[in-house]
């Protein structure tokens, strides 16, 4: 197994230097799901959730999370994001969310997308745990990794 590049020679935990690395575009798509029962989902299409627009408010706290993510996950670098997509969409028993994030930078921006998907489907949980106590988020994934010259 190869060296840890977040443990030091002492076995501590340690921010890598990436500063020897090049500027490049960096971009990052994940995904993830939520099901939900047929009557939460029915309220969410007709906007009678009681906190508010379920899709759009867990799209903004995607784009939010994103921007967020060197202060959340101890190790990351913090980042200068040129651009968070985060999309919900309604499916048959859910709802599907996908990211895209990307920087100029010398480090990735995969913890950033899935950071982006996982707030989203937090906030769906949180807007909807008063009229659905059987919801499950899954398949938390990163979909794509790039990166490419200037």
């Amino acid at each position: 197994m190869s060296q840890l590049s977040h443990i030091n020679d002492e076995g501590k935990a340690n921010m890598v230097d990436v500063g020897h690395k090049p500027q490049q575009v960096r971009i990052a798509k994940a995904s993830g799901y939520i099901q939900l029962q047929p009557e939460t989902l029915k309220l969410i299409n007709k906007s009678l959730i009681k906190k508010g627009d379920v899709i759009t408010i867990a799209e903004i706290a995607g784009i939010q999370a994103a921007k967020e993510t060197s202060r959340l996950i101890p190790l990351c670098h913090p980042l200068q994001l040129t651009k968070v997509e985060v999309k919900a969409t309604t499916e048959k028993d859910g709802v599907r969310v996908n990211s895209l994030t990307k920087c100029i930078g010398q480090t990735g921006v995969e913890m950033e997308a899935l950071t982006a998907v996982s707030m989203a489907l937090l906030t769906i949980y949180d807007m909807c745990k008063a009229v659905d106590k059987k919801m499950v988020m899954s398949d938390i994934k990163l979909e794509s990794k790039e990166k490419k010259d200037q």
